[in-house]
């Protein structure tokens, strides 16, 4: 099955793929606790944005994944949902 060579799928991947991070990421070392209080430390710590960061690595995989396919269009996409993440990184970092 190919997927179909689009921005907004690859917008939609590269925003979703960073959100599974921070769940494997709070599945592995949180589970006993629940999510809200995995945000709540998270939050109080400042640990999201450098968690954030360290889950949109997966995007860097998306990309070349797709560049290897010759879905430029959906890399693009990804590309983009890296800036989208990239400035709320920053927002988190300077302003919460």
């Amino acid at each position: 099955m190919k997927i179909k060579d689009n921005t907004l799928i690859g917008l939609a991947i590269g925003l979703f793929a960073p959100s599974i991070g921070i769940l494997i990421f709070y599945y592995f070392n949180f589970k006993s606790e629940g999510f809200e209080d995995f945000l709540d430390l998270s939050i109080k710590q400042k640990l999201l944005s450098p968690l954030l960061s360290l889950c949109c690595v997966i995007n860097l995989a998306l990309f070349y994944l797709f560049i290897q396919y010759d879905q430029f269009l959906s890399a693009r996409g990804v590309i983009l949902s890296t800036f989208i993440y990239g400035f709320l990184i920053v927002l988190l970092k300077f302003f919460l």
